[in-house]
Order: structure tokens, then sequence, then C-alpha cells
């Protein structure tokens, strides 16, 4: 046994439901047959085409959802040079001044060398360079930019992890998943919450995740499963590489860098062991009435019914962290009486409105409908618009000399996108002040191209109607949405 892990945190639960009145169809696992044996050889013809799938990955999954416990022993012959063409051709020039349009000169002759390298073990991880992006609430996000070559075997190195992984990790883990996406985890939170008895929603922050992730311990995780050396080397190596800030390198002792294409991966696998199961063997043991959980990579969400089982489970999640180097962001992290009956409750105890809570870009708002029926609610958080916003007005002014046509072709192609994950239903009033926002954007750019200019409200709403989508909600119900995705 691991010191605060114990073997059965290790085994991945069982397939029916966690609590007695069952969990919610996104978190289901259904069993599938399986076929025995380790991997075979790759056979597949050698193509660009990322549909052509390996028959020895398919081996290798097959086996990873039939064996919940076996250690794959033979992996590295799955990273092949045709692997490494998975990796989108857009990277940017990264921390040794490499572009594809570089590495395609002698695209055969370097992906043999580098395949070479790999396989004899001369590989070498550089530094990730670090930049720091803004986040909406003003602070610096510390982004990691991977060398080429090293994204290059990163996203064939998970390629070949996805195989086993997709096995093992549980319903209610939805960041960075093949086939999963944000709004499968909004949709599956939103069933949940009106389809269960919650009525206190803890929500968690893990204080800088990816800075604190310890190697030691994410490295005994990918050898439970992992059980070829050549692999569990690359990915140290990769932990080890180092960051380049300034042109100064530094050691990295802990954490994954964000931006690297095995970040995603490696942090899955992480809370797959240190939150996933021990949550889900908690709800089993623990908790008498429903409990919900949705996990969006370090973005946690779990509803209860009662409040003293919520406590317990929040005392007992902070203890758990602490044993693996996480820590809870004690500001951020609340519990909160929330649910179809939070209104009532609080009216009748003259506590005012429930309390809303943010997850993936929305705040989750309980509500009525025109009927009187509880109704939750998303909007589009305050901050995120006014981020966008902002970007919108930066780039205009660089733009402001252009052409209409080409303002509005910028312009459309930008509410189109942001329309595209926020016009979901209950949000069309944000959506609409989103798009009045951007046209009076517009037209206050226009109006400083010349002190004679005398554009109207009349012609900008003929401009707005050419050039900017309509404010409609394009997104189904979360419902109906889940009744296709997950028919059972």
């Amino acid at each position: 046994m691991m010191h605060g892990l114990e073997k059965s945190d290790l085994a991945v639960v069982a397939t029916k439901p966690a609590n007695n009145a069952g969990s919610p169809a996104a978190e289901w696992v259904e069993p599938r047959a399986g076929t025995k044996g380790n991997a075979d050889p790759p056979r597949t013809r050698r193509t660009q085409s990322r549909g052509s799938v390996s028959q020895g990955l398919e081996r290798v999954r097959q086996a990873a959802r039939q064996k919940k416990r076996q250690t794959f022993t033979a992996l590295l012959h799955h990273v092949t040079v045709d692997a490494f063409l998975a990796l989108k051709r857009r990277a940017a020039p990264v921390v040794d001044g490499m572009t594809w349009q570089d590495y395609e000169s002698d695209l055969e002759v370097r992906l043999l060398d580098l395949h070479a390298r790999v396989h004899r073990g001369t590989y070498r991880a550089l530094p990730v360079r670090r930049r720091f992006i803004p986040k909406p609430d003003g602070r610096q996000r510390p982004l990691g930019i991977a060398a080429l070559e090293d994204k290059i075997v990163q996203r064939a190195a998970v390629t070949v992890l996805n195989a086993i992984y997709e096995e093992d990790f549980l319903g209610f883990s939805y960041g960075f998943r093949p086939g999963r996406g944000q709004h499968d985890a909004l949709d599956a939170l939103c069933v949940a919450i009106k389809g269960k008895r919650v009525n206190w929603v803890l929500d968690a922050d893990i204080k800088g995740f990816f800075d604190a992730v310890d190697h030691s311990w994410l490295l005994r995780f990918v050898r439970h499963r992992v059980g070829d050396e050549r692999i569990a080397r690359l990915v140290g190596k990769w932990l080890k590489a180092g960051v380049l800030e300034d042109g100064q390198w530094s050691a990295s002792e802990q954490g994954t860098p964000q931006g690297a294409v095995i970040s995603p991966m490696l942090a899955n696998v992480y809370l797959h062991y240190v939150f996933d199961l021990w949550a889900q063997q908690w709800r089993r043991r623990e908790v008498k009435g429903d409990m919900i959980v949705v996990r969006y990579a370090d973005d946690l969400v779990v509803g209860f019914e009662h409040e003293a089982e919520a406590r317990r489970f929040w005392n007992a999640m902070r203890t758990r962290f602490e044993q693996f180097s996480l820590e809870l962001h004690e500001e951020k992290t609340r519990l909160l009486e929330f649910g179809r009956y939070a209104i009532e409750r609080r009216q009748r105890n003259g506590q005012g409105k429930p309390q809303t809570f943010n997850f993936l870009g929305f705040t989750f708002i309980c509500g009525r409908s025109r009927r009187g029926a509880f109704l939750l609610r998303r909007h589009t958080r305050r901050h995120r618009m006014r981020a966008a916003l902002g970007e919108i007005k930066d780039e205009m002014r660089r733009r402001r000399h252009d052409s209409l046509a080409d303002q509005g072709r910028w312009l459309r192609s930008v509410v189109a996108g942001y329309f595209a994950y926020h016009a979901v239903p209950t949000n069309a009033q944000a959506l609409g002040a989103y798009r009045h926002h951007v046209l009076e954007l517009w037209w206050r750019s226009l109006k400083r191209r010349s002190q004679k200019d005398r554009m109207t409200w009349a012609r900008m709403d003929r401009l707005a109607a050419e050039w900017l989508p309509p404010p409609h909600v394009r997104h189904p119900w979360p419902e109906e949405r889940m009744a296709v995705r997950y028919p059972r």
C-alpha cells in the first residue's frame, strides 16, 4: 500500500451507479467485451490520415477494458513515424526556433531520425519556454511552450496512453478527453442538478493545480498501468526538462507546464487517482442521500442532498489533497445552498435569493420558468464578457482604417465564435447584450476615423444586419443532447 493511497483506490470502480438512487447517466460506465493479451505491433498502412486506426492500439484498448489491473509492458513500438504526423501543423515557433514550415522541408528524414532517437533512448527533451497570458480576473497565467520535436513525441505518446486510460477514466471526468468537451460537462451538471435531489453544491477550486503536481506521485500513478519503462522515462524527461524564462533556465521540481501537449493527459491521470476514484469510493461508503460529481480538468463541482454529508466530504477532500501536495483555494472553494428547493427554503428562512456559482464560463442561477417551476439558468460570466469585449476594442483600434467589409468579416467571425460557445438556453439576454456592445465598439471605432464622420445608428443597424450574426440560441436543452449522446 502506498502512503495515502489504498490499493482499492487504484482499482477502477464497478460499473453500477454509486448510491441507492443511482447516478447521473453521464456518470455510468458500461461494461464492454475485450480481448486478452498485450498489444500487437501496428499493421496499418503508412498514411497521414488520422482516420486510419492502429490495430495494435485497438488491441491495447480491448486489453485495458477487460483487465483493469493489467500493466502494459510493451508500448513504445506504438510510437511510430505515422503517429508523429498527428500534431497540428499550425504549431508556432518554439524554444528551438523551429516551425512546421522549416521541419517539413525535409520531413521524412527528420521524422525517421526522431523516431530512431526515441527508440534508442538518445532523445532529449528541451526546456519549455515560459510565457504569461492575462486571465479575465487580471492575474497572469503561466504558459509553457515546448520545442517542436517535443510536441511531436508528446502527441504520439498521448495517442498511446489514451488507448489505456480512456478505458479507466470515470464518467464524470470530461476535461481534455476524446469525444468529450466543455458542453458535455455543462449538460451533465445541469441534468444532474435537475434530476437528482441536489440541495447543496460544493464549488471547489484547486490552488495552482498545474504548478503543484508532485512528480514522484505522478510517475507512480503512470507506472500503475504503464510497465514499459521507456514510456515512463519519456514522461520523466518532459517533467524534468526545466523552464526557460527571459533566457534563464530553472529546474522544474514539480508541476506540469500548461500548454504542453502531454500536460492535460498527465493532469487527468493525477486527478483520476487522487480525486476520481477516491470520490467514487467515498460516495459508495459514506453517502446516504444523492451525490453528483462533475470534473473538467481541475474544475470540480460536487452536489449533495444533505448539508452534513457535503461538509464531511469537504473536510475529507482537503485532507486527501494534502497527502498528494494539492491544496484547496479556501477563498474560492464554497458550499452553497442550491437546487430546486433552494428558493423556497431561503425565502422561508428570510435569507434572500440562493447564491450562484461559476463553471466553465457560465454562472449557474436558481430561477423559475414562466409557469413558476424550477428553472436552472446559465448566464455568461460578466468578467468573461468584459474580457472578450476588451480584446475586440484593442483589435478594432488596430483595424480602424481597414475597409468596412474587412472589419465586418472579422467581427462576424468573432461574434459567431462567441455564440458557438455561449448560445445556450436561458442565456439569450446576455447574447443580445454582447452583440449590442460589439456594435457600439464598432460605431465608436468608425467615429474616430475622422472628425467629420457622420456614422448614424441607422446605418450601424444596417451594418449589423449585414455582418453580425443574430443572437439566437444555438445549443439544445441539456436533457435533449444528453438523450442523444447517452441514449440509455
